[in-house]
């Protein structure tokens, strides 16, 4: 039975690749199906063919009535992911959050390096009006048009509206009425989530003009916080790479490179202090990976966290909303004002978020990903002094293994869905549009796509169900695990949903970052951010910017 549907599914997809017209006046016959069979390691007798045709010209007709629905790339597939092992429940009660003790802050004489801040330290030096926040949004402007051009990370500047949304904050916080870290905060957002009023591009050329009538639930929750959004940032086209249709994203660090992606412009703009902090997204590896290029601290949080109203889907399974920021600590303060429910996005899980800046690592299992460091030989250096920083911390660390199973054979569960997503790009010929067309990037993958049977993307999850329990068992043993931030590991918790904080772990001779990753529990970003704030303190990469635009070099 199941390879029967499988291969019906792929014939259709084949034969619905052609005009309409050419699949009336070319019905299928046994000979376009056994043509077909050897994509999918099959083989029908001859009676099994001619058997399937009138069962496959049934489908061809559904599929063309479906077609005639409207479907934006906002509507959700009914079938919803649920990344909790069999028995988890998300911890419910919700406790103070104290954030780590902060000491004197106070305005630097030159005036600009307050751009490098932390949120925590502006948050204090707006909430003791030693500055406003029309001042440091101003600020943020300058930049933005001083330097967003140079690293094409700026697609929109949302300047009314950030004007408009400071001057608010400094009366609102004049008047007492102080809304907490974020009041008066300064911001960017990737462009794929939408603001009212403004362009929402995707990055990518056929949709460079489109408006939605809509401002995504993160961005309400943030303007809620009493943050300010001073831009839109660029991402690579429709959520891949750093190459969008007016430009490549670059490195603060190294201008000759590319910033990586998708969260291009979030990272770049971050690390080169055109914003106070930005936000991202991952499927896989979109915050991670452009964190670690340009040197920020990024949150990935857990899969069902944060809601993603108002966001282009690329996979409804393994989308996730998180920030990019200098600190670790300023992550948990923008995850706390994001996290949550909104009634719309139907995969939200509500939980606590019970964050206390320090704990005691005699007390946790922190483990590491044995393989994975014996693996990383690029990095080797820096991966061990990781490890031994951690032992010096106080840490009993415990070795793992991933569970094993072949997670990049699951890859293509995010094609399937990310070709569902775009489909009418694809069927319409729009996909030609886009900059990038090599063979691993969307519009190629999407079409490629076309020929995954629905028979295998669902065995794929079924094999991804097995893969939750497994880490399930694996997170057992440990609280928190480090790990090399690329690799196998990468993918498995994108799958998984698992959390995940990517911090800086050092520089290379050329003066560029690395990076070094933690994993958490699910639903325990608390302890996850706990872990990786007191090795950040500890180890210090964090302080050190781009020279190319810290003020006077440094």
């Amino acid at each position: 039975m199941f390879k029967f549907i499988s291969a019906i599914a792929l014939l259709a997809l084949l034969a619905t690749a052609r005009p309409l017209g050419a699949q009336e006046q070319n019905p299928i016959t046994p000979q376009a199906i056994q043509a077909v069979e050897h994509l999918l390691g099959l083989q029908f007798s001859p009676a099994e063919r001619d058997s399937m045709r009138e069962n496959l010209q049934d489908y061809l007709q559904s599929y063309r009535q479906i077609r005639e629905i409207p479907l934006p790339n906002s509507v959700p597939p009914a079938l919803i992911f649920n990344p909790l092992p069999v028995g988890f429940r998300p911890p419910q009660e919700q406790k103070p959050i104290h954030w780590s003790p902060l000491g004197e802050v106070n305005v630097p004489e030159n005036f600009e390096e307050l751009a490098f801040y932390s949120v925590r330290e502006l948050g204090e030096l707006i909430r003791t009006r030693q500055i406003t926040s029309l001042q440091l949004t101003r600020l943020y402007l300058d930049r933005l048009k001083k330097y967003g051009p140079q690293l094409e990370c700026v697609i929109t500047l949302t300047e009314e509206l950030a004007l408009e949304q400071a001057r608010r904050a400094d009366v609102e916080i004049a008047a007492g009425e102080y809304r907490g870290p974020l009041h008066g905060i300064p911001y960017g957002a990737k462009d794929l989530l939408a603001v009212k009023g403004y362009k929402t591009t995707w990055g990518a050329m056929p949709y460079k003009d489109q408006v939605i009538d809509q401002t995504a639930t993160v961005i309400k929750k943030l303007e809620e916080a009493g943050a300010v959004l001073v831009a839109k940032l660029t991402l690579g086209a429709l959520a891949w790479g750093d190459v969008w249709y007016g430009g490549k994203t670059r490195n603060p660090w190294n201008l000759e490179q590319g910033s990586s992606g998708s969260s291009a412009g979030s990272a770049a703009a971050t690390a080169a202090g055109l914003v106070a902090f930005s936000i991202g997204t991952e499927t896989w590896g979109s915050i991670v990976s452009p964190s670690t290029r340009c040197g920020t601290t990024g949150l990935r949080p857990t899969f069902g966290r944060v809601s993603r109203t108002g966001a282009m889907a690329l996979s409804w399974s393994m989308d996730k909303i998180g920030p990019i920021c200098r600190t670790v600590e300023d992550c948990a303060i923008v995850f706390n004002a994001i996290r949550g429910a909104d009634g719309l996005d139907q995969s939200v899980i509500e939980a606590s978020f019970n964050y206390q800046p320090q704990v005691d690592f005699s007390h946790l299992r922190i483990g590491y990903l044995k393989s994975a460091f014996e693996r990383d030989s690029v990095n080797r250096a820096f991966n061990q002094a990781a490890l031994e920083k951690l032992r010096e911390l106080g840490a009993n660390l415990v070795p793992v293994e991933l569970p094993d199973i072949p997670v990049y054979a699951l890859s293509f569960i995010l094609n399937a869905e990310a070709a569902a997503a775009f489909d009418e790009l694809t069927r319409s010929g729009g996909d030609s549009l886009l900059v990038r067309q090599v063979k691993n990037a969307w519009p190629n993958v999407f079409r490629a796509a076309r020929f995954i049977p629905a028979v295998e993307y669902l065995q794929a999850n079924r094999v991804r169900y097995q893969l939750i329990q497994a880490m399930a068992h694996l997170m057992d043993s440990v609280d928190v695990y480090v790990t090399p931030s690329f690799g196998p590991n990468l993918l498995l918790t994108n799958l998984t949903g698992h959390p995940c904080v990517v911090l800086p772990n050092g520089f290379t001779e050329k003066g560029t970052p690395v990076s070094i990753s933690f994993i958490g529990r699910l639903f325990d970003e608390a302890t996850l951010l706990a872990v990786a704030r007191i090795y950040q303190e500890a180890t210090g990469f964090h302080q050190k910017h781009p020279p190319l635009f810290y003020p006077n070099g440094k």
